[in-house]
C-alpha cells in the first residue's frame, strides 16, 4: 500500500497526515518523508505529553514532584498530571523550551492556557521534535532517556497496536485521541520512536481527523468522556486502521535504516 491509496480512500471532510525522520551519525544520510491531505495543522490532543515532560524537568526544582506527574502523563496519558506540569511551568515557557531544544515552534491558538491539547501541529514538526528527543536520549540526556523508557511502557488500548504494525516491539509510543464538543470529527494521532543504536533516531508520526457527524454517536461519546470512561475503542473503530497504515507506509518510505 502507498500514501496515495490511503488518501484517496478518505471520507469527505477527513484530514490525514504522516511523516517520518531518520537521522544521525552513521548509516545513510538523513531522510525525511511527509504527506498531508486536508488542514495544514491539527489539534494534537495528548501527542506532545512526552515533550512536555522532557522540558519541564529542568523547570521544577523538586525532582520527585516532577517525576510524580511526568511519568503518568506519559505512561497512562494522565490529563490531570499533564495539567500540573503545564500550569506549574507555564505553557509559553514550555513551548519556548521545546523550540530551544528541537527547533520546532508551536504557538498557542486557544484563549484558555490550561488546554494543553489545543496546540495545533503538523506531522513533520512532530517527527522533528521527537527525533531531537530521541537523539538527546542516545547522547546521554538522562531525562530524555527516562521519557523514552516511559514511552516504551505505553500499552494496551492506548498504544493502538502501533508496535505490532511496525514490527518493532521495542518502540517508544505515544498516542493522542479526542473529539471536542464543537468538532464534527474524531482526532486520533500517534508517534513512534523506533529502537536504534548510536546517535541515529528514526521516528514516524500519523495524524488523523475522521468525520464523526452522527449526533447520537457524538452524544454517547461525550457522555463517556464526561463520565471518565475510556473512549479508545471508539477511536480504534473510527481511525485505528488508517493510523497504523500511515505509520507503516512512512517507515517503508524511509527505506533501510542500516
Amino acid at each position: 500500500m502507498a500514501f496515495n491509496e490511503l488518501l484517496c480512500d478518505l471520507q469527505p471532510g477527513a484530514g490525514a497526515q504522516a511523516a517520518g525522520v531518520s537521522r544521525g551519525h552513521g548509516g545513510p544520510p538523513a531522510r525525511t518523508v511527509a504527506v498531508r491531505s486536508g488542514p495544514h495543522r491539527l489539534r494534537c490532543a495528548s501527542l506532545l505529553k512526552p515533550l512536555y515532560a522532557w522540558v519541564t524537568a529542568g523547570r521544577i526544582p523538586d525532582t520527585e514532584r516532577w517525576r510524580r506527574h511526568a511519568e503518568p502523563a506519559v505512561v497512562i496519558s494522565s490529563n490531570a498530571d499533564t495539567r500540573s506540569l503545564w500550569l506549574a511551568v507555564g505553557p509559553l515557557v514550555i513551548l519556548d523550551d521545546i523550540y530551544q531544544r528541537t527547533g520546532v515552534s508551536w504557538p498557542m491558538h486557544n484563549g484558555d492556557p490550561s488546554r494543553f491539547g489545543s496546540i495545533e501541529v503538523a506531522a513533520e514538526e512532530v517527527a522533528a521534535a521527537y527525533a531531537a528527543l530521541a537523539q538527546a536520549a542516545l547522547a546521554g540526556d538522562p531525562v530524555a532517556g527516562d521519557v523514552l523508557a516511559w514511552m516504551r511502557q505505553v500499552s494496551g488500548d492506548q498504544a493502538f497496536g502501533v508496535r505490532e504494525a511496525l514490527g518493532a516491539p521495542g518502540s517508544g509510543v505515544k498516542c493522542g485521541w479526542f473529539g471536542e464538543p464543537d468538532e464534527t470529527c474524531l482526532r486520533t494521532h500517534a508517534v513512534a520512536v523506533l529502537p536504534t543504536e548510536g546517535t541515529r533516531a528514526t521516528v514516524v508520526v500519523a495524524l488523523t481527523a475522521q468525520p464523526y457527524a452522527d449526533a447520537g454517536a457524538r452524544e454517547s461519546y461525550r457522555a463517556d468522556v464526561l463520565a471518565g470512561m475510556s473512549v479508545e475503542s471508539e477511536h480504534e473503530r473510527v481511525s485505528g486502521s488508517l493510523l497504523r497504515s500511515l505509520l507503516t507506509v512512512s517507515l517503508a518510505e524511509l527505506g533501510p535504516q542500516a
